[in-house]
């Protein structure tokens, strides 16, 4: 115990590796709860949409959404969310369910969204491939179901 110390001066760049992966772990087992985007399993994302009216908010490109996308769900992609956020403005009372391919971009939508008032918002957990391996349907634009 008394040899920390000089095994940390000796071993500066190791240790610094130590904290900075550390922190990174930590930053993704609890980033979503400093960000205030509460995660839901695809099932709770049905649950909230049928009884509290949510509103799924697709970020992915549009391309990618007209080929399978949860019903009655906005696309705006989230490069271009920043330009087409009064869109939302009018489902500010709502849920609102951010999901994208997986999770990448919902986190920092989520940040930006609670910036601008919206409080309860949401990220599908595992992004939209969670979504198709809990065998829910998806919709494509010539409005057929797809259940892959």
């Amino acid at each position: 115990m008394e040899n920390i110390p000089e095994f940390i001066a000796n071993h500066l760049f190791l240790f610094s590796l130590l904290v900075g992966i550390l922190a990174l772990l930590l930053w993704n087992l609890f980033g979503s709860s400093f960000s205030g985007v509460a995660e839901l399993a695809p099932m709770e994302a049905v649950r909230k949409m049928n009884h509290e009216k949510a509103i799924v908010l697709d970020m992915r490109p549009g391309k990618d959404f007209t080929e399978g996308h949860i019903l009655n769900s906005l696309n705006i992609p989230a490069e271009n969310l920043s330009e087409q956020q009064n869109e939302l403005t009018k489902y500010k009372d709502r849920p609102l369910i951010l999901c994208c391919k997986n999770e990448s971009d919902t986190m920092r939508a989520g940040r930006l969204l609670k910036l601008q008032g919206f409080n309860q918002l949401y990220s599908l957990k595992g992004g939209l491939q969670s979504w198709r391996s809990a065998n829910l349907p998806l919709i494509r634009d010539d409005s057929k179901a797809e259940t892959t």
